[in-house]
């Protein structure tokens, strides 16, 4: 038995005792050897699932998410998260989720239903940093070997707009459009409490290592996600931006109410829906409709 199959039986051995034997075909599927998915597809490509298995040094870790197979793995170290639909959609679109990882999934969920993939790359405590932008340049590269679409939808929650607004703007040729939920856009806001918001002492003092930063020289920090808006406009980026109203956590006036009125004065497209009454939470929307016709307009722009 080549090291191949027998990665193959093991994953395989596993599937059976963590799902059931329904699980075997498509974990199969998934880690079958070149010559058996040629002999099986014919001249049909590889998924990108099968090129993720050619692409590891050492097999994902495989499990479930919502129904679907999940594959967990390290990129230069980074821990990172693919989870791929039953059957792709043409163009092979993705949403790229930035922080929280499982958390109100509604549209993750329903993007997959219809051959979305779906991602994830850690750039936890590092708040949307070179560093973090770094990290999201090596997976956008492994997305592109594995025939992802060259502009994928960008999902940032909450402290997960940093890192989606700083990526998408210095990255606007590669983006398809930008879901903002809640989202936090200056630091100096959340964590910094420098204005109305409550803020958070402990992620302050960790942005600012994040950034190399004193506090002083924060407070003239101009190279943030709204600093940077111009590029990003100009390429007619679509972006979608829920707004909870009675936030105190991530205030709007200081963060989405400024992107708006910025983002539309420099010709931006933005689309706008704003929830009167509600805090921080919750995030998403029951019915995620609205979200999955931006994402599928925003694919195909």
């Amino acid at each position: 038995m080549s090291s191949r199959m027998r990665v193959v039986w093991i994953a395989a051995s596993f599937a059976w005792g963590l799902w059931g034997v329904e699980s075997l075909p498509l974990l199969a599927q998934v880690a079958a050897p070149q010559s058996e998915r040629e002999s099986r597809a014919g001249s049909e490509p590889p998924t990108a699932a099968e090129r993720l298995v050619e692409e590891l040094e050492q097999p994902s870790q495989v499990g479930d998410f919502h129904g679907f197979v999940q594959h967990r793995f390290p990129l230069a170290g980074v821990g990172c998260t693919l989870v791929v639909p039953q059957r792709e959609a043409a163009g092979r679109p993705w949403i790229w989720r930035a922080r929280f990882w499982g958390h109100q999934p509604q549209l993750d969920v329903a993007l997959l239903k219809q051959g979305w993939h779906v991602a994830y790359c850690d750039v936890a405590n590092l708040y949307g940093n070179d560093a973090a932008l770094a990290r999201w340049d090596r997976f956008y590269e492994l997305s592109q070997r594995l025939g992802l679409h060259p502009r994928p939808v960008l999902e940032g929650m909450s402290r997960g707009g940093l890192i989606v607004m700083r990526w998408a703007t210095a990255n606007p040729q590669h983006v398809g459009g930008v879901y903002l939920d809640n989202a936090v856009l200056d630091m100096r806001s959340w964590p910094g409490g420098s204005g109305t918001g409550k803020g958070s002492a402990a992620d302050w003092q960790r942005c600012l290592a994040a950034y190399g930063l004193t506090a002083e020289q924060a407070a003239a920090f101009a190279d943030g996600p709204l600093d940077r808006l111009a590029d990003l406009a100009a390429a007619q980026v679509p972006l979608f931006a829920l707004i909870n109203e009675a936030d105190e956590v991530v205030p709007p006036a200081e963060n989405a109410d400024p992107l708006v009125e910025r983002y539309k004065g420099l010709g931006g497209p933005i689309e706008v829906l704003r929830r009167p009454g509600l805090g921080h939470h919750p995030h998403s929307l029951a019915d995620p409709a609205p979200l999955v016709r931006f994402a599928t307009r925003a694919i195909e722009r």
